[in-house]
């Protein structure tokens, strides 16, 4: 309402005024208390919608949360690392409580290829006894040590890739057997007969048991991680770090690094050395064929 219509309803009630407002001034204030109520409920609406400014308190709250998530990722990890830990060892001490009963036919057959052995002091035969009960009982558990090692790493894997897995394990065990029985009956008997060609009849070869099962196990265990190449290999490929081309590329320099690694695990002959390099290579050559025509990489 204007100035001058408030005059002319001076001393008048607000029914009187009421009445006697026309219909033109009524509409006109009911306009103007619109336009004020709505005013009034934007200026309240954008208030609300204004987000209130972040405080400095809260956001290393935060970010302690994301170091504690993380930290407790990795002890995650460390304890099941540790849980795959101890069962590989109840696994070896379990295998080595088997191979205990058959310690004599275990030890026969590893003397073979020397024949009668001698032990120098009083506590070497007893040591040589639990190191071959222990050495056979890692060998009788080294499937269910190759599981719990596959079993840690599976969850950084694909699906796809986890069915590989599942089939390069049990392979991984058999050509880690087949490195082992390979040595021993190929590769001992050459270097046994090769240092007892030594001897003369001035230089009796008496072999120590102690250092002859030393011989022994520095031969097969080497020669058990040289067959897993293929799985390796094979690996290596599913990941892209290995193609076909490139391998066929390299296969020179393999098969001249195969007979370093024969001179440097082999006893200081030729045929020792040729021995090992030759499935060396054939191994590679496995490995090639297995990453082109099924892997196709």
């Amino acid at each position: 309402m204007q100035d001058e219509d408030l005059e002319n309803y001076k001393g008048m009630t607000a029914e009187e005024i009421l009445e006697a407002q026309t219909p033109a001034e009524k509409s006109a204030d009911i306009i103007d208390d619109e336009i004020t109520s709505s005013t009034v409920i934007d200026t309240a609406s954008e208030d609300d919608d204004v987000a209130p400014e972040p405080t400095g308190e809260e956001e290393p709250q935060e970010s302690s949360d994301e170091n504690s998530d993380d930290s407790m990722s990795v002890i995650e990890h460390l304890t099941e690392l540790r849980s795959r830990l101890i069962r590989s060892i109840i696994a070896v001490i379990a295998c080595s409580c088997i191979t205990y009963f058959f310690d004599e036919q275990i030890m026969g057959f590893l003397m073979a290829p020397a024949g009668k052995l001698y032990f120098m002091q009083p506590g070497e035969a007893f040591f040589s006894y639990a190191k071959v009960v222990l050495f056979s009982g890692f060998l009788l558990a080294t499937p269910v040590v190759f599981y719990q090692l596959w079993r840690f790493f599976v969850p950084a894997f694909t699906r796809r890739e986890r069915m590989i897995l599942g089939i390069l394990v049990p392979s991984s065990v058999l050509l880690f057997y087949a490195g082992l029985a390979f040595s021993f009956f190929f590769i001992v008997p050459f270097g046994i007969k090769f240092f007892m060609g030594m001897g003369s009849e001035d230089l009796t070869p008496l072999f120590s048991v102690e250092k002859y099962l030393d011989f022994i196990i520095t031969f097969l265990l080497p020669f058990g991680l040289a067959f897993e190449l293929p799985i390796i290999i094979i690996i290596m490929a599913q990941l892209g770090l290995v193609t076909s081309i490139r391998m066929k590329k390299y296969f020179r320099y393999v098969f001249f690094v195969s007979f370093i690694i024969g001179a440097l695990l082999t006893p200081p002959d030729i045929i020792s050395q040729v021995t090992l390099a030759l499935p060396l290579t054939a191994l590679y050559a496995l490995s090639y064929f297995v990453v082109r025509f099924i892997l196709r990489k």
